[in-house]
């Protein structure tokens, strides 16, 4: 940015260039020939001026156009499939915005909201755990994409302005299919976690018959009896 702040020293080299060269080629001893050398040097320092003010205009947007993808492009993961999904999910989370921008219906946009929400949190949760990726592939290749067309096709007919036998009917499936759609997704998102889940409640198990078999739970059914220290010893004579 300092560097496109600074004034260019161009048109102070021109006017240098074009002193010079009149000393060579007209005379300077009259003061007439010493007017026109300065009304020809401001005329080259105004016009000198404004290519190098444009050329760096020029130069800051190309440089701002080439470092805009850079902005947008996301780390890779180095999984492929995963980077695919991730790109795909902000595809997909972009339409959805897009989708609840356009469509007047509180009630649908609410639900589109509630997708948005969802289908963030089950990428989120994939790209931190990658060995999950393959729970959402039916997710992936037909459940998102097959919702987004059934959004897409009441976003066409609601703009329409127009009632009709077609379009009123095409309407109210999708309305009322929305809140199927909202529960499928947020069970999706619960699936997710159903090994963790089962490694909780193992781990809770566990940590219960451990603190019952050391007499910690205060529980007399569930604590076991400590082994003694050695066996009895009876003498007989």
């Amino acid at each position: 940015m300092e560097a496109n702040k600074r004034r260019s020293v161009a048109p102070f080299y021109a006017v240098a260039v074009l002193w010079l060269a009149y000393a060579l080629l007209f005379p300077l001893y009259e003061p007439l020939h010493y007017g026109l050398l300065g009304m020809a040097s401001a005329a080259v320092f105004v016009v000198v001026s404004l290519l190098c003010r444009g050329g760096a205009r020029s130069e800051a947007k190309a440089s701002a156009a080439a470092e805009e993808p850079k902005k947008e492009e996301e780390p890779s993961t180095g999984n492929a499939e995963l980077d695919k999904m991730m790109k795909d999910g902000q595809l997909a989370i972009a339409e959805m915005k897009r989708l609840d921008d356009n469509i007047a219906d509180p009630g649908i946009s609410a639900d589109i909201v509630r997708l948005e929400q969802v289908s963030a949190k089950i990428f989120e949760e994939v790209r931190r755990s990658p060995q999950k990726l393959p729970q959402i592939r039916r997710f992936m290749d037909y459940y998102l994409p097959t919702t987004l067309k059934l959004l897409n096709a009441y976003d066409r007919m609601s703009g329409t302005g127009v009632s009709g036998e077609n379009i009123d009917t095409t309407l109210a499936k999708v309305e009322g299919m929305m809140r199927t759609i909202v529960s499928a997704f947020e069970k999706q998102l619960d699936a997710l976690y159903g090994a963790d889940a089962l490694d909780i409640s193992t781990d809770i198990t566990v940590l219960e018959n451990m603190m019952a078999r050391e007499g910690l739970t205060g529980d007399p059914l569930k604590a076991e009896d400590s082994p003694k220290d050695g066996p009895d010893i009876k003498l007989e004579l």
